[in-house]
């Protein structure tokens, strides 16, 4: 097996004489073990009078087995050893994994091995699951891709099974007049989950020879039906199919162009990624790049290529546009200049050179990798298992064996405009039909005689050219030598003056060739007020389009950058390989002035802001809470409307005296973590400091705001949506800024949180969202309880959450001592958790900076506190939280033409008890605020 020279963890490969395929981890360094296990069944194989029946069987396995029959007993036992569990079905694989504390492992194994030996399938629960499958399609009611999807749906091929609803709902998962839905479930999981189909991963600190004697103990049992993949023969599109253009209305504001072009099979390609070499050409953005002459015509926003569906005999090769309002009109003209860009790449773009550039790439991100956590390692490496030769797959994903100009060819020759279809999405479309399921209105044009006439034989325009060699790409790295007499456990402050801070650190833990780079700029005239801060965002992203064509190169040489707003200004964040990250800094700070933004720039991103927060009204119910709960307490972050109404007024005129006075009076902070040497880090931050300086004053950190709900007993502020759904939230606030406080808070989401998903999702059937978490606010502990539900009012939500609230403490006592400890230990252990990675770890170090924990210790503080609760502890505050005397935030939706199948007029108008926020910037003004 090709593994990564800076992996240190052991593999073993093998198939159990029930044929299932195995590969095995052993990985000395982790704390929690995982396990996945990819079946090669999907939606693709759901009968037709039962569409979702793969999904649904997916939510069956998760509710008992013969071995262990208690529902939600296998969740509990995940979360309480400090772990997480979770599953999807796709078109045609299924995938299940955890992770789990390693000393829980062969138990949470175990468990887990029986969802594919003897389910138990109880009848009662599957009632409950199907309305949970329901719950989780009407979710998705208004989500766009999910629309859009459909429509995709209902254009191709119907015989082939990429045309079948994946979700599935109350009317396609119901009893029949022939058999029950039981009776289906059973025999679909008979006639499709088998040993021979299955492919698992596990990783654990266990030596490769124990793990082979735990899994053939578990897994051997898992029946070998005698089933084999049955290829796909059926088309996707038949020729009527293709040559046509499909237009999508949206709900969303945004209007997108797909240039589709069908292709076959392209696993076989793999080695030598002939798409990849394309794909990259094709979306490049640098002068002459077919992204920078749209733009120049402000016909598009943004542009890909390489995206699409992708199953066992079919690939929708996709060009993604971001459409303007003017590129709409002008859809003809952009597909064929993507046609030129086409031909010009295989006239011209098939270089030997051009290959090896993204084959380097690929091997030094191959051998540089990432450490990415084992729960997602193993459920990616599952699904290779099904892809790949087995040597192949680790190395899969980044191999590149050699430049095969005919493959290129091959494909290229398939990029033509009688292999084409268009699928636009936008809003307020003429259409004449309706996809099933979502209702989405469409229409299905065919290509017009002058369009066939255009594509057929393009003329190269002269604007177009392919990308230079790229300057940003090293043919080799190697980390820095380590300067031992300089080496910490943490960020130094190396440069400390008014205004100004640079904290350094060489990563020696991870010693690869990479690091980050944070600049945070303080100013408070960039949050002065509402206006400001939408100026101070649309200012960014005026900035990162400036930028694009200019840094395309750093990106596809593995060096990334991004810039964005918080509460107190801004930040600039550089990541990836280290070597030139300096010089990507010099061009971003040398183009801060926007110096060559133009008039249609300027309109064009103002619009896409506008857009993008109109279409926040669009987003589920519980998401449009999650944003307005952040908003209200935090007064320097507004919501999106309130944000869109002050872009609406901004004028280009306004941009060069503004960017003047943001720059005027700054505080500046700079972490610098990876691969360089202090006296590198010192020469950062120097040029940071000079180019600055003729520009700027020393300035003071802004104060960040959080309103205070103590001794304000329950508030309720009320969110209007654009949707079915109702969704609540029940917040609670620590009022003092401790580790003890953070150790309380977490101790009572981490012991609720599985009974709470139990109770009011799987017994309650409330809805499919539903859960706890930790929300921390400006260094605030936090406890939020949310619900989003199809069918159930929101005051009979908080009723549930109240129930379960003043109930569950006294569920506690009967806790044994042994799941008492047990829970403790979970999120000890997850709090104390080593990074994973150099990208995690100057995450860490960077948040840490931001709430002045200098001892960058703030886990383990909280970890020490939380060894020194006991039960009694912990109920006496979980008691405190009753829901009728203490202090809260209620945030609830309401749709006035929207009355659940439950409610009567008198329920409808049914008012919470509490003090209702009506204006917010009112109440933000009238608050105690905690300033820091």
């Amino acid at each position: 097996m090709i593994t990564s020279p800076n992996d240190y963890k052991q593999y073993r490969h093998i198939t159990l004489p029930n044929g299932l395929v195995v590969l095995l981890i052993q990985d000395d360094q982790c704390k929690k073990s995982a396990a996945s296990m990819s079946v090669a069944v999907g939606h693709f194989d759901d009968p037709l009078q039962h569409e979702g029946l793969a999904h649904l069987l997916e939510h069956m396995l998760f509710l008992g087995t013969e071995k262990h029959p208690k529902p939600g007993e296998y969740q509990s036992f995940i979360s309480m050893h400090g772990g997480s569990n979770n599953a999807w079905t796709g078109t045609e694989y299924t995938n299940y994994y955890f992770d789990i504390n390693n000393r829980y492992f062969h138990n949470a194994l175990d468990r887990f091995a029986q969802f594919f030996i003897a389910p138990s399938f109880n009848a009662d629960l599957l009632e409950r699951e199907r309305h949970a499958v329901d719950s989780e399609y009407k979710l998705k009611l208004k989500d766009d891709v999910r629309r859009f999807y459909q429509a995709h749906k209902e254009t191709v091929n119907p015989t082939h099974p990429f045309s079948k609803f994946s979700v599935g709902n109350l009317t396609t998962l119901a009893d029949t007049e022939s058999y029950t839905l039981r009776d289906e479930l059973l025999r679909f999981y008979e006639q499709h989950y088998c040993a021979s189909i299955m492919k698992l991963v596990i990783q654990s600190e266990l030596t490769l020879d124990k793990q082979e004697h735990m899994l053939r103990e578990m897994f051997s049992a898992v029946p070998n039906r005698g089933i084999n993949a049955v290829p796909l023969a059926t088309p996707l599109y038949t020729a009527a199919q293709l040559q046509q253009a499909i237009w999508v209305e949206s709900l969303g504001g945004h209007k997108k162009l797909y240039i589709c072009f069908p292709l076959g099979d392209i696993v076989p390609y793999y080695q030598i990624k002939p798409l990849s070499y394309i794909s990259q050409l094709i979306g490049d953005e640098t002068d002459g790049s077919l992204l920078s002459l749209l733009k120049r015509k402000g016909w598009v926003t943004a542009l890909s290529a390489g995206s699409g569906q992708s199953g066992a005999n079919f690939k929708d090769y996709n060009v993604m546009v971001g459409l303007t309002s003017d590129g709409f009109n002008h859809i003809t003209e952009i597909v064929e200049f993507c046609l030129q860009y086409i031909k010009l790449i295989a006239e011209q773009g098939l270089q030997a050179w051009r290959y090896d550039e993204k084959k380097n790439f690929l091997e030094q991100a191959f051998r540089y990798q990432e450490k990415i956590p084992a729960v997602k390692n193993v459920s990616h490496l599952s699904q290779n298992l099904h892809i790949y030769q087995p040597e192949h797959v680790i190395y899969g994903d980044y191999m590149m064996t050699g430049f095969d100009i005919e493959a290129c060819r091959f494909f290229l020759q398939q990029l033509n405009p009688t292999n084409m279809r268009l699928m636009i999405s936008a809003p307020n479309l003429e259409t004449d039909k309706k996809a099933a399921w979502y209702d989405t209105p469409y229409r299905v044009d065919a290509f017009t005689p002058c369009q066939q006439q255009r594509w057929a034989n393009v003329e190269i325009d002269n604007r177009l050219a392919l990308p230079i060699k790229n300057l940003f790409m090293s043919s080799s790295l190697e980390a820095l030598a380590l300067d031992k007499a300089n080496l910490t456990e943490q960020p130094r402050l190396i440069d400390k003056s008014e205004g100004f801070k640079t904290w350094f650190m060489q990563e020696h833990e991870f010693h690869l060739p990479k690091g980050n780079i944070f600049i945070s700029i303080d100013s408070e005239y960039a949050i002065a007020n509402t206006h400001n801060i939408a100026m101070t965002r649309l200012a960014v992203e005026l900035l990162m389009e400036q930028l694009n064509s200019l840094t395309y190169q750093a990106e596809i040489a593995g060096i990334s950058y991004h810039i964005y707003a918080h509460q107190g200004g801004f930040t600039l964040h550089l990541a990836g390989f280290a070597q030139k990250q300096f010089e990507l800094l010099k061009l971003i700070i040398g183009h801060r002035h926007l110096q060559t933004v133009d008039n249609d720039t300027f309109s064009s991103i103002r619009n896409q802001l506008l857009i993008s927060w109109e279409n926040q009204k669009q987003a589920k119910p519980i998401n449009r809470l999650f944003s307005e709960l952040t908003s209200l307490l935090q007064p320097n972050n507004p919501s999106s409307e309130r944000l869109a109404k002050a872009l609406v007024g901004i004028k280009q005129e306004q941009l060069p005296q503004y960017l003047e006075k943001i720059y005027q009076n700054i505080s500046v902070e700079i972490l610098i973590h990876g691969d360089w040497h202090q006296s590198q880090a010192l020469e950062i931050g120097q040029y940071v400091k000079d180019k600055l300086h003729p520009i700027s004053t020393p300035g003071k950190e802004t104060i960040r705001k959080l309103v205070n709900i103590q001794d304000t007993g329950s508030l309720v502020h009320e969110v209007a949506v654009e949707h079915n759904d109702s969704a609540l939230i029940v917040y609670y606030q620590a009022a003092k800024i401790s580790p003890k406080q953070w150790a309380y808070y977490s101790l009572a989401n981490h012991v609720m949180s599985s009974q709470f998903f139990y109770e009011l999702r799987t017994q309650q059937q409330l809805g499919y969202v539903v859960g706890t978490s930790n929300i921390p606010l400006n260094r605030h502990a936090g406890l939020m309880l949310y619900v989003q539900s199809p069918h159930t009012q929101p005051t009979k939500l908080l009723n549930a959450i109240n129930d379960f609230i003043d109930f569950f403490p006294f569920g506690m006592i009967s806790f044994t001592e042994q799941q008492w400890q047990s829970s403790k230990q979970g999120l000890a252990s997850q709090l104390r958790e080593p990074d994973a990675n150099i990208n995690g770890k100057s995450k860490r170090l960077w948040h840490a900076i931001g709430i002045k924990d200098k001892d960058f210790n703030k886990s383990d503080k909280i970890a020490e506190e939380l060894e020194k609760i006991e039960r009694v502890d912990l109920i006496r505050f979980m008691v405190e939280l009753k829901s009728r005397t203490s202090d809260r935030l209620i945030m609830a939706t309401i749709n006035q033409d929207n009355k659940h199948d439950d409610d009567d007029e008198e329920r409808h108008v049914e008012k919470f008890e509490g003090t209702y926020i009506a204006d917010v910037q009112a109440f933000q003004q009238q608050s105690h605020l905690f300033e820091l």
